[in-house]
């Protein structure tokens, strides 16, 4: 059902919202600036709010001009989530897009439908929601403004603006305008940008007021009624990444990353922003619960893509953290043939899909984070033969993944890119993680006339360098899991083969890190970075306090919290980061690790509170088990968790990994209890965390 309306029909707005007068935004005739007599627009002007709910009525967003300025509004059963907020653009000539706008047409409609993911959290995704285009105008130039499409869902919404430009003309985007408003006394959850080490930052936790400029997922807690918001984006395409700025008390203004010419964003002709998101849940787990950010990106564009694989792997990765190994070639050279045999046949002897190998290429020697341009990617080290390795591979059942490392230097990748997989594709190499180690706002790119200019990782240019990457790697049936990466927006949606990236602060800061991750760090992630999506964090160390229990380096998790971040943290490709022979050492809590998927038919979050703990649920796909885990932060707690996600009259039994009764993060991180039982779904779980700990349950189905 489409409805046009040059005016708000009264019935139609009763139908989708009710608003209350005394809320509202001033009505014609109280003192908003009208246009001149003479303005093209003056006789299409919408004086009322043009608002429309969400599927269960709860949500809603309106807008209007406030004397030519645009304004929204979002509301939860009558109360502000974001108070009146801007809209507009800002471009370096052709004038702003911020005043002198008019609301002068609208269109709705709305949506009921469901599609299937090819690997996630779930197999079927449900897409209900409705949408209402806007469209704003200038008083002295009809041609001129934009349109504000929204979607909204019952759990958030999600708006761009779509410009009408006219073919051949080009916009230098500076800035949006776009800004949320809520109280300054929202608890929220940040990390900084616009510093050097990109997304990977320990969460503050912080009064809104106190909030600088922050990346998204951007989560906050409303005030009054504890409402849960998260701010963040979805398709990011050929646009800058935004990040929020808190420019006026209690007001976060988008802002776009800038290119080196100081233009954030090139564009020509017509063209639409990524969408802006407000997710909107009244308990915390209900914003994991969402799948608003995958349903605002387009359908996968690739195809069959049925050589995407989903799996857990092994690597010598963590070797070069705790310097048993280097990246660099010599007497600690990881990326040996040997090493590679030796890493091959653990993975095939105890089920891992595949072993990543860092370091096998040309270019590792000597500084290798400020020399980009001396990096080879087809070219290995004498010690490492790639086509001995992959034949080797595949007699055992397994797979070799691949590496690229390119300092930030995009231009030397992408001129090498091709050939690069062309390589990995001739030895059956079908899944790559890249690596962009540099700080924020120094990727290096060599423009046309031979100069360096320097990019955002979440720049306009890297964002399309992502994209290209991707779609090179698509053609030769190659998978991307990149690090240091722009951030996850849900194109993993349109380009099934981004399968995993990282853009968080991970596993090595515990071997590094001053200080290492705290222990309320993976229980915060789940409803900040995870909320994005699928993230590569490396769980799964075994050795916790691998330079001594007093220093400053170790892991501030027990041992069977490790094992739960299986399921707490999504990835479709999980490492077991840890060195084998931990493993050997600890076969009990491996098996854990042995048995847990990385591919599922449905995912629920069952309990927590941001930064405090969590509670997940999910169930294999394609098979009956489900697996749960549960995390908490640096205090001790028991959580009661129902079983009632089971299917009713079937009975399982529960493989319990939990913390035993001594465990502490700091004084005992080891104590593991393991257990057996038979539940169903009328069963409650009772399980104690110790602080800094978790439990990790596998529920095998007995039919």
């Amino acid at each position: 059902m489409i409805l046009r309306q040059p005016r708000f029909a009264a019935g139609l707005a009763v139908a989708l919202l009710t608003l209350a007068a005394c809320n509202a935004p001033p009505a014609r005739g109280q003192d908003q600036s009208l246009p001149g007599p003479d303005s093209p627009i003056l006789a299409d002007i919408i004086a009322e709010p043009v608002a429309i709910a969400s599927p269960d009525g709860r949500l809603s967003i309106e807008f209007w001009s406030e004397a030519g300025l645009p304004r929204y509004r979002v509301r939860r059963d009558g109360e502000d989530v974001i108070s009146p907020s801007m809209l507009g653009l800002r471009f370096a000539v052709a004038g702003n897009l911020e005043r002198q706008l008019w609301l002068v047409d609208s269109e709705m409609s709305g949506s009921q439908s469901s599609w299937e993911l090819p690997w996630g959290e779930r197999r079927v995704v449900e897409d209900h929601h409705n949408e209402l285009r806007v469209s704003f105008r200038h008083e002295d130039d009809a041609d001129r403004g934009f349109d504000v499409r929204v979607r909204i869902f019952d759990d958030g919404l999600g708006f761009r603006y779509e410009v009408p430009v006219p073919d051949g003309e080009h916009r230098a985007i500076v800035d949006e305008v776009t800004s949320f408003a809520m109280p300054q006394d929202s608890e929220t959850w940040w990390t900084p940008a616009a510093d050097y080490n990109r997304y990977e930052y320990v969460y503050r936790t912080t009064p809104l007021i106190e909030v600088d400029t922050a990346h998204t997922p951007f989560t906050a807690r409303l005030p009054d009624d504890g409402v849960h918001v998260a701010i963040h984006e979805a398709a990011l395409v050929d646009y800058s990444g935004m990040r929020l700025d808190q420019q006026r008390e209690g007001v976060l203004t988008a802002e776009l990353a800038p290119g080196p010419d100081g233009i954030a964003v090139h564009k020509d002709g017509a063209f639409t922003t990524p969408w802006r998101t407000i997710q909107v849940a009244e308990e915390a787990v209900g914003l994991i619960n969402s799948d608003l950010i995958l349903n605002l990106n387009e359908p996968n564009v690739l195809g069959d893509v049925s050589w995407v694989e989903p799996g857990k792997y092994i690597g010598i990765w963590w070797g070069m953290h705790i310097n048993t190994m280097t990246w660099g070639s010599g007497p600690m050279h990881g990326a040996t043939t040997d090493n590679a045999i030796e890493y091959l046949d653990f993975a095939a002897d105890n089920g891992f899909a595949g072993v990543l190998i860092e370091g096998w290429n040309i270019g590792w020697d000597g500084d290798w984070f400020n020399n980009g341009a001396l990096f080879s990617f087809t070219e290995s080290y004498p010690d490492f033969d790639i086509e001995a390795v992959t034949d080797y591979a595949r007699t055992r059942g397994v797979r070799l993944i691949g590496h690229h490392e390119t300092s930030g230097h995009l231009t030397n990748y992408e001129n090498q890119m091709e050939d690069a997989f062309d390589l990995y594709e001739r030895v059956g190499v079908t899944q790559v993680k890249t690596g962009y180690v540099a700080d924020a706002g120094n990727l290096i790119r060599i423009d046309e006339t031979g100069e360096e200019r320097h990019e955002w990782h979440y720049g306009q240019y890297a964002v399309n360098h992502h994209i290209r990457v991707l779609e090179a790697a698509a053609a030769r049936h190659i998978s991307i899991n990149p690090h240091e990466p722009v951030k996850d927006t849900g194109l993993r949606r349109t380009y099934p083969n981004w399968i995993s990236r990282e853009g968080v602060r991970g596993q090595e800061f515990n071997a590094w890190g001053v200080p290492p991750n705290p222990p309320e760090h993976t229980a915060m992630l789940a409803f900040t970075r995870m909320l994005a999506g699928p993230a590569d964090f490396t769980p799964g160390i075994f050795d916790l306090t691998f330079n001594g229990p007093d220093s400053p380096n170790r892991v501030q998790t027990t041992l069977a919290r490790q094992l739960a971040l299986y399921v707490v943290l999504y990835s479709p490709i999980q490492m077991a980061a840890d060195l084998p022979e931990n493993y050997v050492a600890n076969p009990e809590p491996f098996q854990f690790i042995r048995d847990v998927p990385t591919d599922w038919e449905e995912s629920i979050a069952l309990q927590g509170d941001v930064g405090d703990f969590i509670v997940t649920a999910r169930q294999e796909r394609g098979g009956a088990d489900w697996y749960l885990g549960a995390a908490t932060d640096e205090a001790e707690r028991t959580v009661t968790v129902p079983l009632d996600f089971l299917e009713p009259g079937r009975n399982y039994t529960a493989q319990i990994y939990r913390d035993g009764p001594d465990a502490h993060w700091h004084d005992n991180p080891y104590d593991v209890a393991i257990e057996s039982r038979e539940v169903d779904a009328g069963t409650t779980l009772e399980l104690w965390l110790a602080a800094g700990g978790g439990a990790a349950v596998r529920l095998v189905s007995s039919e």
